[in-house]
C-alpha cells in the first residue's frame, strides 16, 4: 500500500485541477467496480452492487492545497493567492510545481517585524528569470507544493496526505472488499480544500442513504500542541464534531460497534477548527446521516504532513467490517 500512497501524494492536483489524480484512481479501481462515472465537476463516482439495498457513500477528496498566480512584475517575480488553507509560516524557501513541470521557489521580502510570520503580500515566487517576458507562467496558472514521499519507519511523510491518504484507503478497501450486501458508492471528490465544493453535488447525484467521509484530522501529541485526544498510532479517529458539523450519532455508533466487535483500536475526534466533505454531504437534499473516519495527521497543510501506517491499515479494516454486514440505522 505504501507504493500506492507514494504515487498518490506525489501526483500534481491542486483544487480545481484534479485530473491527474482522477486518472490514477481510475486505473487502480476499474477492475473492482460495477460502474464508474465522472461528475460534471470532475469527481469520480464508482459503484459496487448497484441497487443492492441500503446505499452507503464513502467519500475522500482528491485535491490538495496550492496557489494561483495573481500578478507578474517587470523582473519576473510573481505574486499569488492560496488555494485552500496554505500555512504561510511554512512557505518560505519551499518549492512550487506547475502542471507542465515548471518549478519556482517561494521567497519573502525583507520585513521590519521578522519575529512575526510573513503575510501573504510579503511572499513571491522566484522562477530564476530576470524579466516578465521570460517568466514561464501566466496569471491564473495553478501550482502545488513539491515534496517527495518519505517513510520514517511506520510514519509516512509527504505533501498532500490531506487527503490522498483517504483516497488510498478507499482504493485499498475496494481491493479487499468482498461482495457487499448493499450498494456501496465510492466518491472521489474535488475542490474540498476551497470550501467542500465537490461533495455536495456528488451526494445530490448519488442520493445515498448514509455516508462516511475519510479524511485527516489534527493530533494533540506534539510539544505544546493543540489540546486534543487524538494521537498518531492510536487508531483511526471517529469524528463526533467539528466546526461545521455534528456527526449523526447513528453513524458514530455504527463505526464504534464495528470497531469494538473486531477489536480495532480507535479514537474519538472533537475538532475545534476545520471540517470535511461529511459536512457538505450531510446537508444534501433532505439531509443525509453522515459521519467521518479520520486519520491522525501531524503538520496538516504543510509540505510535510505525517501519518502512521498502522492508523491507515486499521481504517481499512474498520471500513471492511462496516461493509461486511447489513447496515440498519
Amino acid at each position: 500500500m505504501k507504493t500506492l500512497i507514494k504515487r498518490l501524494v506525489e501526483t500534481w492536483g491542486p483544487s480545481g485541477r484534479e485530473e491527474a489524480v482522477r486518472q490514477l484512481v481510475q486505473a487502480e479501481i476499474e477492475d473492482h467496480v460495477d460502474s464508474m462515472t465522472i461528475s460534471p465537476m470532475g469527481g469520480l463516482h464508482a459503484i459496487v452492487n448497484p441497487g443492492g439495498g441500503t446505499k452507503l457513500m464513502l467519500a475522500a477528496h482528491m485535491d490538495e492545497i496550492g496557489i494561483i498566480i495573481s500578478h507578474i512584475d517587470q523582473e519576473g517575480f510573481t505574486r499569488f493567492h492560496p488555494l485552500g488553507g496554505v500555512n504561510l509560516e511554512t512557505c518560505v524557501g519551499h518549492r512550487v510545481r506547475f502542471e507542465d513541470g515548471t518549478m519556482a521557489v517561494i521567497g519573502v521580502e525583507q520585513r521590519s517585524e521578522r519575529k512575526k510570520p510573513p503575510r501573504l503580500e510579503n511572499l513571491y515566487l522566484d522562477f530564476g528569470v530576470s524579466s516578465a517576458q521570460d517568466c514561464p507562467v501566466k496569471v491564473g496558472d495553478m501550482g502545488a507544493f513539491d515534496r517527495s514521499f518519505i517513510a520514517l519507519g511506520d510514519r509516512l511523510v509527504a505533501k498532500s496526505m490531506d487527503d490522498r491518504i483517504g483516497v488510498a484507503i478507499l482504493i485499498e478497501t475496494l481491493r479487499q472488499m468482498k461482495r457487499p450486501q448493499h450498494e456501496v458508492q465510492f466518491a472521489f471528490t474535488v475542490q474540498e480544500e476551497v470550501g467542500l465544493r465537490g461533495a455536495g453535488p456528488a451526494a445530490f447525484g448519488l442520493d445515498p442513504d448514509l455516508a462516511i467521509a475519510v479524511d485527516v484530522t489534527l493530533t494533540g501529541d506534539t510539544p505544546r500542541g493543540v489540546k486534543m485526544a487524538v494521537v498518531l498510532g492510536g487508531g483511526p479517529a471517529i469524528k463526533v464534531r467539528d466546526k461545521r458539523m455534528i456527526s449523526d450519532p447513528r453513524i458514530v455508533d455504527l463505526m464504534v460497534s464495528r470497531a469494538e466487535e473486531a477489536g480495532i483500536p480507535h479514537q474519538f475526534e472533537v475538532l475545534q477548527r476545520g471540517s470535511t466533505d461529511a459536512a457538505a454531504i450531510q446537508l444534501t437534499r433532505a439531509g443525509v446521516p453522515a459521519g467521518c473516519l479520520s486519520i491522525p495527521c501531524r503538520y496538516i497543510h504543510t509540505p510535510s504532513e505525517m501519518v502512521d501506517m498502522n492508523d491507515v491499515e486499521k481504517a481499512v479494516n474498520l471500513l471492511l467490517e462496516i461493509l461486511s454486514k447489513s447496515i440498519n440505522i
